[in-house]
Protein backbone atom coordinates (compact mmCIF):
# COMPACT_ATOMS: atom_id res chain seq x y z
CA UNK A 1 0.00 0.00 0.00
CA UNK A 2 3.34 2.56 0.84
CA UNK A 3 4.51 1.68 -2.32
CA UNK A 4 1.25 2.88 -4.29
CA UNK A 5 0.67 5.57 -2.47
CA UNK A 6 4.02 6.86 -3.11
CA UNK A 7 3.91 6.45 -6.40
CA UNK A 8 0.35 8.36 -6.69
CA UNK A 9 2.54 11.20 -5.16
CA UNK A 10 4.77 10.94 -7.61
CA UNK A 11 2.15 11.38 -10.24
CA UNK A 12 0.97 14.12 -8.52
CA UNK A 13 4.25 16.32 -8.01
CA UNK A 14 4.28 16.41 -11.95
CA UNK A 15 3.55 19.56 -14.26
CA UNK A 16 3.79 18.35 -17.62
CA UNK A 17 1.34 16.17 -19.76
CA UNK A 18 3.57 13.83 -21.49
CA UNK A 19 5.94 12.72 -17.77
CA UNK A 20 1.94 13.17 -16.67
CA UNK A 21 0.82 10.43 -19.44
CA UNK A 22 4.32 8.60 -19.14
CA UNK A 23 4.23 8.05 -15.42
CA UNK A 24 0.14 6.57 -15.28
CA UNK A 25 0.91 4.03 -17.88
CA UNK A 26 4.33 3.15 -16.12
CA UNK A 27 2.47 3.23 -12.37
CA UNK A 28 -0.51 1.32 -13.77
CA UNK A 29 1.33 -1.47 -15.22
CA UNK A 30 3.21 -2.15 -12.19
CA UNK A 31 0.40 -2.50 -9.55
CA UNK A 32 -1.89 -3.76 -11.78
CA UNK A 33 -2.28 -7.81 -10.61
CA UNK A 34 -2.95 -8.68 -14.27
CA UNK A 35 0.29 -9.14 -16.38
CA UNK A 36 -0.03 -6.42 -18.73
CA UNK A 37 0.73 -6.89 -22.24
CA UNK A 38 0.69 -3.19 -23.54
CA UNK A 39 -0.79 -0.16 -21.95
CA UNK A 40 -1.57 2.60 -23.98
CA UNK A 41 -2.96 6.31 -23.49
CA UNK A 42 -4.94 7.61 -26.59
CA UNK A 43 -6.42 10.91 -27.68
CA UNK A 44 -8.53 11.13 -30.32
CA UNK A 45 -7.08 14.31 -32.97
CA UNK A 46 -8.83 16.14 -36.03
CA UNK A 47 -11.80 17.08 -36.78
CA UNK A 48 -15.47 15.29 -37.01
CA UNK A 49 -15.56 12.99 -39.72
CA UNK A 50 -12.22 12.37 -39.77
CA UNK A 51 -10.36 11.58 -36.38
CA UNK A 52 -7.72 9.80 -35.84
CA UNK A 53 -5.97 8.04 -32.86
CA UNK A 54 -3.25 9.88 -31.37
CA UNK A 55 -0.60 7.95 -28.92
CA UNK A 56 -0.11 10.16 -25.70
CA UNK A 57 2.27 7.07 -24.02
CA UNK A 58 2.17 3.36 -24.83
CA UNK A 59 4.44 0.71 -22.72
CA UNK A 60 4.46 -2.65 -23.73
CA UNK A 61 5.68 -5.77 -21.84
CA UNK A 62 9.35 -6.03 -21.50
CA UNK A 63 9.92 -2.45 -22.32
CA UNK A 64 11.71 -0.11 -19.79
CA UNK A 65 10.49 3.11 -21.05
CA UNK A 66 7.14 4.56 -22.64
CA UNK A 67 6.92 5.76 -26.02
CA UNK A 68 4.50 8.07 -27.83
CA UNK A 69 3.85 9.70 -31.13
CA UNK A 70 5.66 12.74 -31.62
CA UNK A 71 4.24 16.06 -31.22
CA UNK A 72 4.36 16.96 -35.35
CA UNK A 73 3.43 13.46 -36.93
CA UNK A 74 1.75 12.95 -40.25
CA UNK A 75 -1.97 13.05 -39.06
CA UNK A 76 -2.40 10.87 -41.83
CA UNK A 77 -0.21 8.08 -40.84
CA UNK A 78 -2.59 8.25 -37.85
CA UNK A 79 -5.20 5.27 -36.87
CA UNK A 80 -8.08 5.82 -38.07
CA UNK A 81 -11.10 5.89 -34.85
CA UNK A 82 -13.62 4.28 -37.41
CA UNK A 83 -11.41 1.31 -37.44
CA UNK A 84 -11.89 0.96 -33.52
CA UNK A 85 -15.38 1.05 -32.53
CA UNK A 86 -14.52 0.11 -28.72
CA UNK A 87 -12.73 2.72 -28.13
CA UNK A 88 -15.42 5.28 -29.87
CA UNK A 89 -17.99 3.25 -27.68
CA UNK A 90 -16.00 3.84 -24.44
CA UNK A 91 -15.81 7.51 -25.68
CA UNK A 92 -19.34 7.71 -26.41
CA UNK A 93 -20.65 6.57 -23.55
CA UNK A 94 -18.05 6.99 -20.81
CA UNK A 95 -17.97 3.68 -19.91
CA UNK A 96 -15.66 1.06 -18.76
CA UNK A 97 -15.65 -1.29 -22.26
CA UNK A 98 -14.36 -4.98 -22.61
CA UNK A 99 -12.89 -6.31 -25.71
CA UNK A 100 -12.08 -9.92 -27.00
CA UNK A 101 -11.37 -12.67 -24.63
CA UNK A 102 -7.54 -14.48 -25.69
CA UNK A 103 -5.71 -11.16 -25.46
CA UNK A 104 -8.13 -8.78 -23.49
CA UNK A 105 -8.63 -5.55 -23.76
CA UNK A 106 -10.27 -3.28 -20.90
CA UNK A 107 -10.77 0.65 -21.86
CA UNK A 108 -11.50 3.15 -19.35
CA UNK A 109 -12.39 6.32 -20.35
CA UNK A 110 -9.89 8.88 -19.28
CA UNK A 111 -12.17 11.64 -18.71
CA UNK A 112 -16.06 11.70 -19.68
CA UNK A 113 -16.50 15.19 -18.49
CA UNK A 114 -13.86 16.62 -21.08
CA UNK A 115 -14.11 18.07 -24.19
CA UNK A 116 -10.85 16.08 -25.10
CA UNK A 117 -11.80 12.42 -25.62
CA UNK A 118 -9.45 10.13 -24.79
CA UNK A 119 -9.51 5.90 -23.62
CA UNK A 120 -7.06 4.31 -21.41
CA UNK A 121 -6.42 0.85 -23.42
CA UNK A 122 -4.92 -2.28 -20.97
CA UNK A 123 -4.43 -5.19 -23.26
CA UNK A 124 -4.29 -8.46 -20.96
CA UNK A 125 -4.11 -12.22 -21.20
CA UNK A 126 -6.68 -12.55 -18.97
CA UNK A 127 -9.71 -10.01 -18.14
CA UNK A 128 -9.12 -7.66 -15.75
CA UNK A 129 -9.85 -8.57 -11.59
CA UNK A 130 -12.24 -6.23 -10.11
CA UNK A 131 -9.21 -5.31 -7.95
CA UNK A 132 -7.49 -4.32 -10.84
CA UNK A 133 -10.38 -2.20 -12.33
CA UNK A 134 -10.70 -0.47 -9.13
CA UNK A 135 -7.21 0.28 -8.74
CA UNK A 136 -6.98 2.15 -12.41
CA UNK A 137 -10.49 3.55 -11.80
CA UNK A 138 -9.43 5.60 -8.74
CA UNK A 139 -6.01 6.43 -10.22
CA UNK A 140 -7.84 8.11 -13.33
CA UNK A 141 -9.67 9.91 -10.87
CA UNK A 142 -6.21 11.43 -9.92
CA UNK A 143 -4.80 11.55 -13.42
CA UNK A 144 -8.20 13.44 -14.51
CA UNK A 145 -7.88 16.34 -11.70
CA UNK A 146 -4.16 17.03 -12.61
CA UNK A 147 -5.40 17.33 -16.07
CA UNK A 148 -7.69 19.50 -14.90
CA UNK A 149 -5.29 21.34 -12.57
CA UNK A 150 -2.48 21.76 -15.83
CA UNK A 151 -6.15 23.30 -17.96
CA UNK A 152 -6.82 25.54 -15.52
CA UNK A 153 -2.76 26.95 -15.65
CA UNK A 154 -1.97 26.50 -19.15
CA UNK A 155 -5.45 27.89 -21.21
CA UNK A 156 -6.76 31.00 -21.80
CA UNK A 157 -10.30 31.21 -19.48
CA UNK A 158 -12.18 32.91 -22.61
CA UNK A 159 -11.12 30.93 -25.33
CA UNK A 160 -9.67 27.99 -23.83
CA UNK A 161 -6.14 28.17 -26.41
CA UNK A 162 -3.22 28.17 -24.68
CA UNK A 163 -1.87 31.02 -22.72
CA UNK A 164 0.82 33.38 -22.77
CA UNK A 165 2.79 31.51 -19.69
CA UNK A 166 3.31 28.11 -21.95
CA UNK A 167 4.80 29.44 -24.79
CA UNK A 168 8.09 29.89 -23.39
CA UNK A 169 8.48 25.92 -23.05
CA UNK A 170 6.91 25.14 -26.16
CA UNK A 171 9.45 27.65 -28.02
CA UNK A 172 12.11 25.95 -26.20
CA UNK A 173 11.03 22.26 -26.83
CA UNK A 174 10.81 23.56 -30.71
CA UNK A 175 13.88 25.08 -31.33
CA UNK A 176 16.44 22.69 -29.19
CA UNK A 177 19.76 21.76 -31.24
CA UNK A 178 19.83 17.74 -31.21
CA UNK A 179 22.66 17.62 -29.04
CA UNK A 180 21.12 19.65 -26.77
CA UNK A 181 17.76 17.01 -26.73
CA UNK A 182 20.77 13.82 -26.12
CA UNK A 183 22.17 15.82 -23.38
CA UNK A 184 18.71 16.74 -21.56
CA UNK A 185 17.02 13.35 -22.55
CA UNK A 186 14.38 15.06 -24.39
CA UNK A 187 12.03 12.91 -26.56
CA UNK A 188 12.63 13.82 -30.73
CA UNK A 189 9.91 16.38 -31.83
CA UNK A 190 10.50 16.65 -35.39
CA UNK A 191 8.46 15.43 -38.13
CA UNK A 192 9.20 12.05 -39.96
CA UNK A 193 9.15 14.62 -42.90
CA UNK A 194 11.47 17.17 -41.59
CA UNK A 195 10.71 21.21 -42.10
CA UNK A 196 10.86 23.69 -39.99
CA UNK A 197 9.15 25.75 -37.36
CA UNK A 198 7.18 29.09 -37.76
CA UNK A 199 5.73 31.88 -35.67
CA UNK A 200 2.37 33.88 -36.14
CA UNK A 201 1.30 36.44 -34.74
CA UNK A 202 -2.79 37.20 -35.64
CA UNK A 203 -4.21 40.32 -34.54
CA UNK A 204 -7.93 41.51 -35.24
CA UNK A 205 -8.47 44.74 -37.00
CA UNK A 206 -10.25 47.60 -35.49
CA UNK A 207 -10.71 45.50 -32.55
CA UNK A 208 -11.07 48.46 -30.46
CA UNK A 209 -14.09 49.82 -32.56
CA UNK A 210 -15.86 46.70 -31.68
CA UNK A 211 -15.78 46.84 -28.02
CA UNK A 212 -16.61 50.83 -28.34
CA UNK A 213 -19.46 50.20 -30.55
CA UNK A 214 -20.84 46.83 -28.98
CA UNK A 215 -19.55 46.36 -25.83
CA UNK A 216 -16.95 44.20 -24.43
CA UNK A 217 -19.56 41.58 -24.15
CA UNK A 218 -19.59 41.13 -28.02
CA UNK A 219 -15.76 41.51 -28.02
CA UNK A 220 -15.55 38.60 -26.08
CA UNK A 221 -17.96 36.64 -28.68
CA UNK A 222 -15.75 38.24 -31.38
CA UNK A 223 -12.51 36.43 -29.43
CA UNK A 224 -14.32 33.39 -28.94
CA UNK A 225 -15.07 32.83 -32.21
CA UNK A 226 -11.77 33.65 -33.59
CA UNK A 227 -10.24 30.97 -31.03
CA UNK A 228 -13.10 28.47 -32.59
CA UNK A 229 -12.20 28.97 -36.31
CA UNK A 230 -8.37 28.52 -35.68
CA UNK A 231 -8.77 25.18 -34.44
CA UNK A 232 -10.69 24.64 -37.25
CA UNK A 233 -8.61 25.97 -39.56
CA UNK A 234 -4.72 24.11 -38.15
CA UNK A 235 -3.45 21.26 -37.79
CA UNK A 236 -4.09 19.26 -34.63
CA UNK A 237 -0.53 19.42 -33.83
CA UNK A 238 -0.32 23.54 -34.47
CA UNK A 239 -0.17 25.14 -30.61
CA UNK A 240 -2.38 28.03 -30.72
CA UNK A 241 -2.19 30.61 -28.41
CA UNK A 242 -4.29 33.89 -26.70
CA UNK A 243 -1.62 36.37 -25.56
CA UNK A 244 -3.87 38.98 -24.22
CA UNK A 245 -6.45 41.49 -25.86
CA UNK A 246 -7.05 40.88 -29.49
CA UNK A 247 -3.03 38.99 -29.77
CA UNK A 248 -3.31 35.57 -30.71
CA UNK A 249 -0.39 33.30 -31.76
CA UNK A 250 0.36 30.37 -33.89
CA UNK A 251 3.70 27.79 -33.60
CA UNK A 252 3.47 25.53 -36.24
CA UNK A 253 5.89 23.14 -38.47
CA UNK A 254 5.37 23.63 -42.18
CA UNK A 255 7.44 22.15 -45.11
CA UNK A 256 8.65 25.50 -45.95
CA UNK A 257 7.52 29.57 -46.75
CA UNK A 258 5.16 28.69 -49.09
CA UNK A 259 3.28 26.17 -46.54
CA UNK A 260 3.33 28.18 -44.25
CA UNK A 261 1.85 31.17 -46.27
CA UNK A 262 -0.94 28.98 -47.60
CA UNK A 263 -1.63 28.09 -44.26
CA UNK A 264 -2.37 31.63 -42.83
CA UNK A 265 -3.67 32.97 -45.66
CA UNK A 266 -6.53 30.15 -45.72
CA UNK A 267 -7.34 31.19 -41.86
CA UNK A 268 -7.12 35.07 -42.72
CA UNK A 269 -9.96 34.34 -45.61
CA UNK A 270 -12.26 32.09 -43.37
CA UNK A 271 -12.41 34.81 -41.18
CA UNK A 272 -13.02 37.60 -43.57
CA UNK A 273 -16.08 35.54 -45.45
CA UNK A 274 -17.73 34.81 -41.96
CA UNK A 275 -20.53 37.02 -40.84
CA UNK A 276 -20.16 37.50 -37.63
CA UNK A 277 -23.54 37.67 -35.88
CA UNK A 278 -23.63 41.08 -34.03
CA UNK A 279 -20.15 42.08 -34.82
CA UNK A 280 -20.65 41.90 -38.57
CA UNK A 281 -17.76 41.46 -40.57
CA UNK A 282 -14.57 40.96 -38.88
CA UNK A 283 -10.48 40.84 -40.89
CA UNK A 284 -7.45 40.01 -39.22
CA UNK A 285 -3.61 40.98 -39.80
CA UNK A 286 -1.07 38.26 -39.81
CA UNK A 287 2.59 38.43 -39.68
CA UNK A 288 4.93 35.44 -39.44
CA UNK A 289 8.67 34.83 -39.56
CA UNK A 290 10.28 31.31 -39.47
CA UNK A 291 12.30 30.27 -36.06
CA UNK A 292 16.27 30.12 -36.26
CA UNK A 293 19.11 28.82 -34.94
CA UNK A 294 19.99 29.59 -31.11
CA UNK A 295 16.81 31.75 -31.09
CA UNK A 296 14.56 33.08 -28.54
CA UNK A 297 11.20 33.21 -27.66
CA UNK A 298 11.21 37.16 -27.59
CA UNK A 299 13.10 37.52 -30.46
CA UNK A 300 11.32 35.18 -32.45
CA UNK A 301 7.78 36.97 -31.32
CA UNK A 302 9.97 40.37 -32.34
CA UNK A 303 10.31 39.49 -35.83
CA UNK A 304 6.57 38.48 -36.17
CA UNK A 305 5.15 41.22 -34.56
CA UNK A 306 7.47 43.68 -36.85
CA UNK A 307 5.53 42.18 -39.81
CA UNK A 308 2.01 42.22 -38.14
CA UNK A 309 2.36 45.38 -37.44
CA UNK A 310 3.48 46.20 -40.78
CA UNK A 311 0.12 44.77 -42.30
CA UNK A 312 -1.99 46.68 -39.73
CA UNK A 313 0.20 50.21 -41.37
CA UNK A 314 -0.87 48.87 -44.59
CA UNK A 315 -3.97 48.30 -44.99
CA UNK A 316 -5.03 45.36 -42.90
CA UNK A 317 -6.51 42.29 -43.78
CA UNK A 318 -3.11 40.78 -45.41
CA UNK A 319 -0.49 38.35 -44.19
CA UNK A 320 3.01 39.47 -44.34
CA UNK A 321 6.27 37.44 -44.31
CA UNK A 322 9.23 39.13 -42.09
CA UNK A 323 11.37 37.04 -44.30
CA UNK A 324 10.22 39.20 -47.73
CA UNK A 325 9.80 42.31 -45.89
CA UNK A 326 13.57 42.24 -45.08
CA UNK A 327 14.62 40.95 -48.25
CA UNK A 328 12.24 43.75 -50.42
CA UNK A 329 13.83 46.81 -48.08
CA UNK A 330 10.37 47.08 -46.36
CA UNK A 331 11.98 45.86 -42.73
CA UNK A 332 15.29 45.99 -41.72
CA UNK A 333 17.09 43.09 -40.19
CA UNK A 334 18.71 43.35 -36.53
CA UNK A 335 22.16 42.23 -36.44
CA UNK A 336 21.83 39.34 -34.15
CA UNK A 337 19.60 37.48 -35.84
CA UNK A 338 20.55 33.86 -37.04
CA UNK A 339 19.63 31.20 -39.32
CA UNK A 340 16.39 29.42 -40.16
CA UNK A 341 16.28 26.04 -38.28
CA UNK A 342 15.86 23.48 -41.44
CA UNK A 343 16.42 19.94 -39.26
CA UNK A 344 16.59 17.86 -42.64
Amino acid sequence: MNDIVEAVAGLSSLRDREALDFKLVTLLRKFVSTPIKAIRVLALAGETGDQRWLTGACLLAGEAEPTRDRVWVNFNTLPCANDYPDRQSCVVSGQIQYQGSAPCFTLFPTDPQSKAQGVLEIQTADRLDSTSINLVVNVLKIYRNLQGLLDYGEKDSLTELLNRKTFDGAFIAATLHESQRQNLALPDRRAAHGGSYWLAVIDIDHFKRVNDTFGHLIGDEVLVLIARLMRASFRFADQLYRFGGEEFVVLMRCAGAQDALGALERFRACVETREFTQAGRITISIGYAPLMQDDTPGAAFDRADKAVYYAKGHGRNQVCSYPELVASGELTEAAEEFHEVDFF
